[in-house]
């Protein structure tokens, strides 16, 4: 139907769906089940990732880098950026220092 409430010639009254009369569409309402198993693009994704890391990788080392790198970064803070830190580990924002939450 055209977009000013008007039929145009050789159009029909009822808008179709791909060419099918609205009796023959299926109910808009009702739900249709669609599942699909990502298994294999999952084992495929991992096997790449872990291809890219290489042999070389340790995550032990790279999860007592990243507790360092945390020390480092709220280290030396002025009395009020300590105080804005204090406040947000107790808000469980952020994690207390030393905990080793990046190696848990």
């Amino acid at each position: 139907m055209s977009p000013h409430d008007r039929t145009l010639p050789n159009e029909p009254d009822e808008p179709t769906t791909a060419g099918r009369p609205p009796a023959d569409r299926p109910d808009s309402a009702s739900l249709v089940e669609f599942s699909v198993d990502l298994t294999s693009h999952e084992s495929l994704r991992r096997t790449h990732v872990l291809a890219a890391i290489g042999p070389d990788w340790d995550p032990v080392a790279v999860l007592r880098d990243e507790d360092r790198a945390r020390e480092l970064l709220y280290s030396d803070l002025s009395e009020e950026q300590q105080r804005l830190y204090d406040d947000l580990v107790a808000a469980g924002v952020l994690p207390t220092r030393g905990d080793g939450s990046a190696a848990s």
